[in-house]
């Protein structure tokens, strides 16, 4: 099966690396070197490319940025290729470069084959294709939430299928007991709220607008309020057009019009263009005629009524009362009451609608007890199978007699859902706090990892855990930082082999400062630093023949050139390459 291999990584301006270049194995590689020499940035600089968070410090002193680049051989079609091709990145032959630059103010960008991408598709793509384990991830085991996360994710679809559903039902629940809890907790605001809405629509109805009342009612007020002033200069208008009765030698519009129009009749046949002329003023003679006639009905139509007058002064105040309280004009009004009528529907419906949430509430609750059951019964049934597992591996390295088993308990709460007769606390992840028992020999009693075991046994329980999860699900790579720390002797070489045993089915890479698991590794990068105390392009190498002996004697004695330490050296390369 072809899997993802990081082949290469070149870091720039980190740390105490000025400019080096990484190549790992695409099976065991062991990255050694004195301590302080940097073989802690390896892991940093992948954490950087996995999408790990920035830091300005990790900047050398003096440089502008530092840089971490990587060159990661992925298969056609996985997962990641898939993401990355999503993004618009670009493979080269199978190849995804993956690039992250840290300014010394601390800004951060990432590259993904070629393009810019955000630092969280990064993180992304980590899942897919690496496991970082360092001393802080050992401190993360301890936690109970850890350990429920990894019985979980060795149980797979056993326990991903009625958590997924659990899961949802929970959502729905916490959204139902919010929208219950807002109903009820504002019962006396809502109902205030209510009063107030119905207090506007009845005083809205009471008045009965209508849309555009107000404008006609301001047109017909001025015409009202102006009556005199306009009969009067209509009657001036109609007199001066059609002439006045009373005044009969008076010339108006009309006459004059008339003559000029007699007077252009009898000559018009002897020029066009003056007939056409004829024509345009008999066309003026009959709309004055229309107007003075509109002006004559105009005069006989206008009310001076008084009365009316009022009336519509009344019922514009009418109308102004409810502007001034409910919109700049009556139809802004009738809006607010079409909205207002549909929000007191809402909050008339309150009783209604706490009885349906109150009925949904219980049944989600009584779904989430029979779902938490199933939840439970999967996990207790993986973690018998985990805990066999890697109470196996453990014996593998070196702690023969060690015994591991899961705690899988409920705490009693009387609000809580209802789970084999019993009521029990529950959260998102189910009802089951889970924790990771270890008897480090025969007769001890099963304690917590987090009070039982030490700094060594915590290493190896992880990397047993590991080691059983690369069987169910594996990553490609895995990368150890110091997980052999507080080990030594025996358990060492147990590591050390049971390192190369995961590393037939991934990539492992890792930082130790243990000559009897670095004798394991198919590859052996010694980091060193140069006079200035910097790590340079030639400070990081890969070691071989002779030059690994001596480095692994250092390990061993912290004497290169001791004959002992060289034998020494020399049986552990021979038996971890027996043991391949």
């Amino acid at each position: 099966m072809v899997v993802s291999v990081l082949e290469e990584m070149r870091i720039r301006s980190l740390g105490v690396i000025d400019d080096a270049v990484v190549e790992l194995s695409p099976g065991f590689t062991a990255v050694t070197g004195e301590t302080g020499a940097g073989k802690t940035m390896v892991v940093t600089s992948l954490g950087l490319l996995l999408g790990g968070r920035a830091d300005a410090a990790l900047v050398r002193i003096g440089a502008r940025n530092a840089v971490v680049e990587g060159r990661i051989a992925v298969p056609e079609g996985s997962a990641a290729v898939v993401r990355a091709e999503e993004a618009g990145a670009e493979l080269d032959e199978g190849t995804l470069l993956v690039s992250r630059t840290v300014s010394a103010e601390g800004r951060s960008r990432a590259h993904l084959g070629g393009r810019s991408v955000p630092v969280g598709l990064l993180a992304e793509l980590a899942d897919d294709l690496v496991a970082v384990h360092g001393q802080s991830d050992q401190q993360g085991l301890l936690k109970l939430s850890r350990q429920r996360q990894a019985l979980d994710r060795y149980a797979g679809y056993a326990v991903a299928v009625p958590l997924g559903k659990y899961t949802e039902a929970y959502k729905r629940l916490r959204a139902v007991t919010a929208e219950l809890e807002e109903i009820t907790t504002r019962a006396r605001e809502r109902a205030q709220e209510a009063d107030m809405l119905r207090f506007g629509l009845e005083e809205i109805a009471a008045v009965e607008p209508r849309a555009g009342e107000d404008t006609e009612l301001a047109e017909e007020a001025g015409r009202l309020g102006h009556a005199e002033a306009l009969a009067s200069a209509a009657a001036v208008a109609h007199a001066a057009l059609a002439g006045n009765p009373e005044d009969p030698e008076g010339v108006d519009a009309g006459t004059l019009v008339a003559g000029a129009q007699r007077a252009l009749e009898a000559v018009r046949a002897h020029d066009p263009a003056l007939a056409a002329l004829t024509d345009r003023i008999g066309e003026i003679g009959i709309l004055l005629r229309d107007v003075a006639g509109e002006l004559a009905g105009y005069a006989d139509d206008l009310d001076a009524d008084p009365l009316r007058l009022a009336a519509v002064e009344e019922r514009r105040a009418a109308l102004t009362a409810l502007t001034r309280k409910y919109g700049e004009d009556v139809a802004e009004v009738l809006a607010w009451a079409e909205r207002s009528a549909a929000r007191l529907t809402d909050l008339e419906g309150d009783d209604e609608r706490i009885g349906e949430l109150t009925a949904e509430r219980d049944g989600l609750r009584a779904e989430l007890g029979v779902l938490a059951q199933e939840l439970s019964e999967a996990r207790a049934e993986a973690a018998e199978r985990f805990a066999a597992a890697v109470t196996e591996e453990l014996a593998s390295l070196a702690m023969p007699h060690a015994r591991v088993s899961f705690d899988i308990r409920q705490t009693e709460d009387s609000e809580g859902v209802e789970v084999n007769g019993r009521t029990v606390a529950y959260g998102p992840s189910g009802v089951d706090e889970v924790e990771l028992l270890l008897a480090p020999h025969p007769g001890a009693p099963p304690r917590p990892i987090a009070k039982g075991a030490s700094g060594g046994e915590l290493s190896r329980v992880m990397l047993a855990v590991e080691v059983v999860f690369a069987g169910t699900d594996p990553v490609p790579t895995y990368l150890f930082d110091e997980v052999d720390a507080g080990v030594g002797g025996k358990a060492a070489v147990e590591i050390g082999r049971r390192l190369a045993r995961l590393a037939r089915k991934a990539q492992v890479v890792v930082v130790t400062h243990l000559p009897q698991v670095a004798a394991f590794a198919d590859r052996q990068l010694l980091v060193e630093k140069t006079n200035d105390g910097s790590v340079t392009r030639s400070g990081v190498k890969v070691l071989e023949g002779e030059d690994r002996v001596r480095e692994l004697s250092r390990m061993l004695a912290g004497q290169e050139d001791s004959e002992t330490a060289r034998a020494h050296a020399e049986e552990l390369l021979a038996a971890a390459r027996a043991d391949g």
